[in-house]
């Protein structure tokens, strides 16, 4: 009976080694009777939609002096604006924020004294999205004229934007499949081969960064705000038999 099970046992042994050595012959060959190619599908476009966003803020000793001088410096930012070509519809001012303005005092010996009330501080953001960049982009180079008003603003860089990525990106993963099948087939003519099916594709991150920038491609995708020429790129691996 023992003498019976040692040979069974023998006998699994052989059959599972020999499956496992199948199984890696068949993988071995497989791979040797594929080609594995990456294209790349890149263009170049202009942003078609800016956003850019401002704060103004007043200080004064009371909460109604300093709302009052807010209410009024909102509607000179929305007359200058308007100046400007931008439509009131096309302004957003955010709730107004509050805040107290203090200054820390300190005896001769440097030690701590608390604090010294010096007013209010009110701010109040805006933001203009428009498709009219150009007309958007010159305002926000202007708008610091405002300082000749005696409003104190501050404005960020515009961010732009594109509305037609969707499409975009398809013609994008088109242009990178098109190139990687193009590869496959030059690699296969030089091998002396035929290119077969495709087997598997795999897609590769959406990048877009600003033209001439110098920026470096992210694991996560980049996705630049900053410039309004921008370039955008994707990659395609493809694996496909040979004959």
């Amino acid at each position: 009976m023992k003498q019976h099970l040692t040979a069974i046992i023998f006998a699994l042994a052989i059959l599972g080694s020999a499956i496992v050595l199948g199984n890696a012959y068949w993988k071995r060959s497989l791979e040797e009777t594929k080609i594995s190619v990456t294209g790349l599908g890149e263009t170049d476009f202009i942003s078609d939609l800016i956003v850019w966003e401002g704060l103004f803020e007043k200080q004064a000793n009371s909460l109604g002096e300093a709302y009052s001088g807010l209410e009024q410096d909102r509607k000179a930012v929305t007359e200058y604006l308007n100046s400007k070509g931008i439509a009131s519809e096309e302004i957003v001012f955010s709730a107004v924020q509050t805040r107290q303005n203090t200054r820390a005092e300190y005896n001769n010996e440097g030690r701590y004294m608390g604090e010294t009330f010096l007013g209010y501080i009110l701010s109040q953001n805006i933001s203009i999205e428009s498709k009219e960049v150009e007309k958007v982009e010159k305002m926000a180079r202007e708008i610091t004229e405002l300082l000749n008003k005696e409003i104190q603003f501050y404005s960020q860089a515009p961010r732009y934007y594109f509305t037609q990525l969707a499409d975009l990106k398809i013609e994008l993963i088109s242009k990178a499949t098109e190139d990687a099948r193009l590869r496959a087939e030059k690699i296969a003519e030089n091998s002396g081969t035929t290119l077969g099916g495709l087997i598997t594709a795999n897609m590769g991150i959406f990048q877009i960064t600003g033209q001439n920038s110098g920026e470096d491609y992210s694991w996560g995708g980049t996705f630049n705000t900053s410039s309004k020429a921008k370039t955008a790129s994707i990659t395609m691996k493809l694996d496909y038999r040979i004959k």
